[in-house]
């Protein structure tokens, strides 16, 4: 069942990219739009928790529906609380796996876990399954090209 591969991050230093902070339209094209006003530091603007937050790299296609494919790079915070909904590492029976947090019905005993494709079936836990909430999806990184 590996999902991911799991990869500290170097926080340390500044990594500033320009950014356009006031948005690009992506229907039809804006002519205030033809500069760029300010820098995007990843380490500060992305990463809220740096000694709490590692990266992953995404394998196989449980969480396609969700916008996560094979290769993509996930910024996981350990430092946030998970609630339902949530898209989650979870460390379940000594393995890796990316879902949904489902807790709606955690009032009567039951924490599922939920894949983003709907080729694959709901994780129910059961007694005597080993679950660890890792971390909480906090970003996905996208190579397009």
């Amino acid at each position: 069942m590996k999902e991911i591969e799991i990869y500290s991050g170097d926080f340390s230093g500044e990594l500033a990219l320009k950014y356009a902070d006031s948005g690009i339209f992506c229907g039809f094209p804006s002519p205030a739009q033809d500069y760029i006003d300010r820098t995007l530091n990843f380490n500060e603007d992305i990463i809220k928790h740096p000694a709490a937050t590692f990266y992953a790299k995404a394998m196989g296609d449980s969480m396609v529906e969700a916008g996560i494919e094979e290769g993509d790079i996930l910024v996981i915070d350990r430092a946030l609380e998970p609630v339902n909904g949530d898209i989650i590492v979870a460390h379940i029976n000594q393995e890796f796996t990316v879902k949904y947090l489902d807790v709606s019905d955690r009032d009567k005993g039951i924490v599922r876990l939920l894949p983003g494709n709907s080729r694959y079936k709901p994780i129910i836990m059961k007694e005597g399954d080993e679950l660890n909430i890792w971390g909480v999806v906090s970003s996905v990184i996208k190579r397009l090209r």
